[in-house]
Protein backbone atom coordinates (compact mmCIF):
# COMPACT_ATOMS: atom_id res chain seq x y z
CA UNK A 1 0.00 0.00 0.00
CA UNK A 2 1.42 3.44 -0.92
CA UNK A 3 1.35 5.92 1.40
CA UNK A 4 1.24 9.61 0.35
CA UNK A 5 1.99 12.51 2.80
CA UNK A 6 1.42 16.37 1.70
CA UNK A 7 2.56 19.35 3.27
CA UNK A 8 3.41 23.10 2.98
CA UNK A 9 -0.09 24.41 2.92
CA UNK A 10 -1.11 27.89 3.96
CA UNK A 11 -2.63 31.38 4.09
CA UNK A 12 -0.90 33.49 1.44
CA UNK A 13 -1.82 37.32 -0.11
CA UNK A 14 -2.70 37.79 -3.65
CA UNK A 15 0.31 37.71 -5.80
CA UNK A 16 2.06 36.01 -3.47
CA UNK A 17 3.48 32.00 -3.93
CA UNK A 18 4.02 28.73 -1.98
CA UNK A 19 5.39 25.61 -2.34
CA UNK A 20 3.80 22.46 -1.73
CA UNK A 21 5.65 19.05 -0.99
CA UNK A 22 4.61 15.01 -1.47
CA UNK A 23 6.31 12.06 -0.26
CA UNK A 24 4.10 8.95 -2.15
CA UNK A 25 6.03 5.74 -0.46
CA UNK A 26 6.41 2.90 -2.17
CA UNK A 27 6.60 2.46 -6.31
CA UNK A 28 4.77 4.66 -8.46
CA UNK A 29 4.61 5.76 -11.90
CA UNK A 30 2.98 9.37 -11.81
CA UNK A 31 2.58 12.02 -9.25
CA UNK A 32 -0.30 14.55 -9.30
CA UNK A 33 -2.14 16.89 -7.43
CA UNK A 34 -5.41 18.17 -7.60
CA UNK A 35 -7.73 20.67 -5.39
CA UNK A 36 -11.14 21.23 -4.41
CA UNK A 37 -12.80 23.85 -2.80
CA UNK A 38 -16.49 23.29 -1.55
CA UNK A 39 -19.07 23.41 -3.57
CA UNK A 40 -16.63 22.18 -6.75
CA UNK A 41 -15.33 19.01 -8.16
CA UNK A 42 -12.16 17.97 -7.98
CA UNK A 43 -10.10 19.74 -10.37
CA UNK A 44 -6.44 18.01 -11.60
CA UNK A 45 -4.00 20.34 -11.48
CA UNK A 46 -0.33 19.16 -12.10
CA UNK A 47 1.25 15.55 -12.61
CA UNK A 48 5.02 14.62 -13.71
CA UNK A 49 5.97 10.77 -14.49
CA UNK A 50 8.37 9.66 -12.42
CA UNK A 51 10.87 7.78 -15.17
CA UNK A 52 10.37 10.70 -18.20
CA UNK A 53 9.66 13.58 -15.96
CA UNK A 54 6.92 14.73 -18.39
CA UNK A 55 4.01 17.17 -17.02
CA UNK A 56 0.99 18.09 -17.61
CA UNK A 57 -0.98 21.03 -15.98
CA UNK A 58 -4.88 22.48 -16.15
CA UNK A 59 -5.28 25.56 -18.25
CA UNK A 60 -5.76 27.42 -14.81
CA UNK A 61 -2.66 26.83 -13.54
CA UNK A 62 -0.42 27.02 -17.09
CA UNK A 63 2.39 29.32 -16.49
CA UNK A 64 1.90 30.10 -12.80
CA UNK A 65 2.23 26.71 -11.20
CA UNK A 66 5.21 24.72 -11.79
CA UNK A 67 5.17 20.47 -10.76
CA UNK A 68 8.92 19.59 -10.61
CA UNK A 69 10.48 16.03 -8.51
CA UNK A 70 13.54 15.02 -6.13
CA UNK A 71 13.41 11.22 -6.88
CA UNK A 72 16.54 10.39 -5.23
CA UNK A 73 14.30 12.20 -1.78
CA UNK A 74 11.45 10.69 -3.79
CA UNK A 75 9.79 14.03 -3.18
CA UNK A 76 7.05 16.03 -5.68
CA UNK A 77 7.00 19.51 -5.10
CA UNK A 78 4.36 21.78 -6.32
CA UNK A 79 5.42 26.13 -6.44
CA UNK A 80 2.52 28.08 -6.67
CA UNK A 81 3.42 31.73 -7.54
CA UNK A 82 0.84 34.60 -8.68
CA UNK A 83 -1.75 32.82 -6.68
CA UNK A 84 -5.50 34.49 -6.56
CA UNK A 85 -8.30 34.35 -4.22
CA UNK A 86 -9.69 31.47 -7.11
CA UNK A 87 -6.60 29.10 -6.00
CA UNK A 88 -8.27 28.64 -2.47
CA UNK A 89 -8.90 25.26 -1.98
CA UNK A 90 -8.04 21.97 -0.09
CA UNK A 91 -5.23 20.47 -2.17
CA UNK A 92 -4.49 17.10 -2.43
CA UNK A 93 -1.59 14.91 -3.73
CA UNK A 94 -2.16 11.48 -5.59
CA UNK A 95 0.11 8.79 -6.99
CA UNK A 96 -0.82 6.66 -9.74
CA UNK A 97 0.59 2.96 -10.53
CA UNK A 98 -0.02 2.72 -14.05
CA UNK A 99 0.51 4.94 -17.28
CA UNK A 100 -3.14 4.33 -17.69
CA UNK A 101 -4.12 5.66 -14.82
CA UNK A 102 -2.22 8.78 -14.91
CA UNK A 103 -2.73 9.81 -18.27
CA UNK A 104 -6.69 9.81 -17.37
CA UNK A 105 -6.29 11.43 -14.10
CA UNK A 106 -7.42 8.58 -12.11
CA UNK A 107 -5.21 8.42 -9.28
CA UNK A 108 -4.94 4.93 -7.21
CA UNK A 109 -3.41 6.36 -3.71
CA UNK A 110 -4.26 9.83 -1.84
CA UNK A 111 -3.18 11.93 0.78
CA UNK A 112 -4.88 13.80 3.48
CA UNK A 113 -5.13 17.03 1.87
CA UNK A 114 -3.09 20.32 2.42
CA UNK A 115 -5.24 23.65 3.09
CA UNK A 116 -4.29 26.66 0.44
CA UNK A 117 -5.79 29.98 1.62
CA UNK A 118 -5.62 33.14 -1.04
CA UNK A 119 -6.80 36.17 0.77
CA UNK A 120 -6.12 40.05 1.49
Amino acid sequence: QVQVLESGGGSVQPGGSLRLSCAPSGTTVCTGWFRQSPGKEREGVARIYRVSGSTAYAASVKGRFTISQDNAKNTVYLEMNSLQPEDTAMYYCAAAASLQKCGSWNFDYWGQGTQVTVSS
